[in-house]
């Protein structure tokens, strides 16, 4: 959600950063903008739509070719304001000395935009973030404070979250970066700095950089740079890390779209979360070990997330209740933050985001924290927040996503929480050594082939997605493990397609949604070969019987669901713990076709943003 790029150095920064904001067009936006020094003045250049309009209003500027290599730039997610070329950012004061982007949502906006119309200041947009750069220019200008002291009497007296970047025309060679509940990221290199609101715009021009924490501030001048408290004048300690991501993660390769090529990374990304977490008769999760004592004495646990990550989290209940026969209560985080949850230190709280900077999920592992619960981070992306402010946990190794609608850190993430199950039952004695073994064994051998297989499918499953491409209602059902895998297939139609769906555990359809099924509505069904199989055959006759469209995904070559199914999409044999992974994979296929057919935009769909950074 909204993106940061900045760059300080020798270079023309135009190039780098419209570059750095095509690397983060993934996160969803509707307007972008840059702001350069040009002959120590800023110049400032934004448009609404997609950053290949701001690359063409920039390339007709003259301006474009004398900047000094220092430069900020922005895509936004609109909050407050009409995503419009007034409201996108950068954003300046009235001086137009002082320059800024910035991520996140200032909540006490209004008294303090009240404030500075009583001195007379005037604002030419309706954006929060304008009120911000106006009192540091306020400060800055009426208050007699340096640009340091401007930012920091700011920062103190506004409430929210922010990442923001800011200019001084005074100082053409500082730069000055803070972030609260926004991430932001520095990279170094030989006096060049870079600063992203992820690696993904930092990654092609070094690999060594600082992720600053909650209340700090990067002041860099020159080719210095210095960490400090945005509470106070104190320079902070900060360890310089390298990174391992690689470039090819951040390109599409043979396919149009990076959520298609991500789908097919789960080939390999499934097999990479689980290599090296097991032994022949132990799983081993070395990120838990420091609080293992305490995680298998927990007398209930929480698992808190939003989005897909919350469909996972219900897999992970299933799976743990079922294995380990500890109490689970899966919430979403927007809810978690504010219900009477029941926590002391006896509570395990895992918190699940593939980002590892969903706002929400924050403020759930900030409540957990400060009742003195375990916390426990599952995120795909190391250094993150939650990586941070959770005791342990564990990273999903699935890699770089972009796509908007997850598909690869889902199935990870079920790995995961599958490993989780096994270790735990496996600490309480609740699963025998003989059992324990074949879950190790299948953990061992993550059959790629099947998954393959299921790619493979595409053809057919193209066909079929063209066939209910102008559906308007759709309803996923699904029992047990599968019943999440509904929830999620829904989702996923929903969010790249725009069409309804809804996902219901399948006996649950009689108790009111029965009442949507017609001759035109498609109605999935997810369908192993497991103990629910007879009682599933009869939730599909019900919908047959009122003439709806069937559609089912099953690894059974039964003759009745051939007779029963308008479709199907037959999976490999499998265990019913990796049937969860094919259908998924197969769900995800269906529903991006759908969307290609329909001519959407497969990767950045309307509305959406890959990481939620505010509430």
């Amino acid at each position: 959600m909204c993106g940061i790029v900045a760059y300080k150095g020798q270079k023309d920064c135009f190039p780098i950063l419209l570059d750095g904001l095509k690397k983060l067009e993934y996160r969803g936006y509707d307007s972008a903008g840059v702001a350069c020094l040009v002959n120590n003045k800023i110049d400032i250049t934004k448009r609404a739509g997609k950053v290949k309009e701001l690359e063409r209003a920039i390339a007709g500027k003259k301006s474009s070719k004398n900047c000094n290599g220092l430069g900020i730039a922005h895509t936004r997610w609109a909050t407050h304001g009409e995503p419009n070329q007034k409201n996108a950012h950068p954003h300046s004061d009235e001086s137009k000395k002082i320059t800024l982007v910035h991520n996140g949502i200032i909540e006490n906006y209004d008294p303090i935009k009240k404030f500075l119309r009583s001195k007379k200041i005037k604002f030419k947009s309706d954006t929060d973030t304008e009120v911000l750069v106006q009192l540091i220019g306020y400060f800055y200008n009426k208050g007699m404070l340096s640009f340091e002291q401007s930012v920091r009497a700011a920062l103190q007296r506004v409430d929210g979250a922010y990442g923001i970047v800011i200019l001084n025309t005074d100082f053409p060679d500082m730069m000055i970066a803070a972030r609260k509940g926004s991430p932001l990221v520095v990279g170094i290199k030989d006096g060049e700095f870079f600063i992203g609101s992820d690696v993904s715009p930092i990654v092609k021009h070094t690999q060594k950089i600082i992720y600053l924490n909650d209340s700090e501030m990067a002041v860099i001048d020159g080719t210095n740079y210095e960490i400090k408290s945005v509470d106070k004048d104190v320079s902070l300690p900060k360890k310089v890390e390298k990174i391992d991501y690689k470039i090819d993660d951040f390109d599409k390769g043979k396919f149009k779209y990076f959520m298609h090529k991500e789908i097919h990374e789960q080939v390999t990304t499934i097999h990479n979360t689980l290599k090296g977490r097991s032994t022949k008769s132990s799983v081993l999760l070395h990120g838990l070990s420091e609080y293992w004592e305490e995680i298998k004495a927990a007398e209930k646990i929480y698992i808190t997330a939003c989005g897909t990550s919350w469909h996972a989290g219900l897999i992970g209940k299933n799976l743990i209740e079922r294995f380990a026969e500890v109490p689970v209560h899966v919430e979403y985080a927007s809810e978690f933050r504010y219900n009477h949850s029941i926590m002391d230190n006896k509570t395990i709280v895992i918190a699940i985001s593939q980002s590892g900077e969903t706002a929400d999920t924050l403020a759930a592992i900030s409540k957990a924290n400060d009742f003195g619960a375990i916390t426990i981070g599952i995120c795909n992306v190391a250094g993150s927040s939650v990586s941070r402010e959770t005791n342990c946990g564990i990273h999903t190794r699935c890699g770089h996503e972009i796509g908007v609608a997850s598909t690869k850190a889902f199935t990870s993430q079920i790995s995961i929480l599958y490993l989780f199950a096994l270790k735990l039952a496996d600490s309480r004695k609740r699963i025998t050594k003989t059992d324990m073994k074949k879950h190790l064994e299948m953990i061992s051998d993550v059959h790629q082939k099947d998954i393959k297989s299921v790619l493979k499918k595409e053809k057919s499953i193209k066909k079929m997605a063209k066939k209910y491409q102008n559906a308007s209602d759709f309803l996923y059902l699904g029992r047990g493990l599968n019943f999440p895998v509904a929830l999620e297939g829904a989702l996923k139609l929903k969010e790249i397609s725009y069409i309804h769906a809804e996902g219901y555990p399948a006996a649950e359809m009689k108790h009111g949604p029965i009442a949507l099924v017609d001759k035109n509505m498609p109605n999935v069904f997810i369908v192993p070969k497991d103990k629910t199989y007879d009682k599933i055959i009869s939730n599909i006759e019900e919908i047959k019987s009122r003439k709806g469209k069937i559609i089912i995904v099953t690894d059974s070559k039964d003759k009745i669901l051939r007779d029963l199914s308008d479709d199907l999409i037959l999976l490999p044999k499998t265990n019913q713990y990796m049937f969860v992974m094919l259908a998924t994979i197969a769900l995800q296929l269906f529903s991006y076709f759908i969307a290609v057919a329909k001519g959407c935009d497969v990767d950045q769909p309307r509305n959406l943003a890959k990481s939620v950074t505010v509430e």
